[in-house]
């Protein structure tokens, strides 16, 4: 299962969280949120985006872990979410949860990896992004059961800088 959303993400985040999540979302800002763009509360998690735009969400609900594609990527981070109800909600931050987009998944917990593109356009244009498709925010969420696992960066956006280049 698929599909391809348009959200905003107003105060530069979006949402996942189990459709009977009670989880409180402020507790998702870490001191390390800015640097894995992702957080997660048990049944509910933030992704961090470039600017309060629209942003291009791909979904993707699978199986099994998906096959690595990080070089398509500028950030890659995995995370493990409960979803005890089996219902995945996704939205922007200030939208309203009984209208957003909902994926069945096998209840229980789930890997996320979040992979983001075209993130230097997206912050260069800041909350004009996406009025140009060359500029707008892309982000993939790849969803699998999986056993609960630490929040893990596959690939760092911005890259660290070469420590030989001083």
């Amino acid at each position: 299962m698929t599909g391809t959303l348009r959200l905003y993400a107003d105060y530069r985040q979006l949402h996942l969280f189990d459709e009977a999540s009670a989880a409180n979302l402020e507790e998702a800002w870490t001191d390390t949120v800015e640097h894995t763009q992702f957080s997660v509360v048990t049944d509910a998690a933030v992704v961090v985006t470039m600017s309060s735009a629209d942003v291009l969400v791909d979904v993707e609900v699978l199986d099994h872990p998906p096959q690595s594609d990080l070089e398509r990527y500028d950030h890659v981070v995995e995370g493990s979410l409960d979803v005890p109800s089996g219902r995945l909600v996704v939205m922007g931050c200030s939208d309203y949860a009984p209208d957003a987009p909902r994926f069945d998944l096998t209840p229980g917990s789930v890997r996320v990896r979040v992979s983001k593109s075209n993130l230097q356009a997206a912050k260069d244009a800041g909350e004009h992004s996406d009025e140009d498709g060359a500029t707008t925010e892309r982000v993939r969420l790849q969803v699998w059961p999986a056993a609960p696992a630490q929040t893990e960066v596959l690939r760092q956006w911005p890259a660290a800088p070469d420590p030989g280049c001083a």
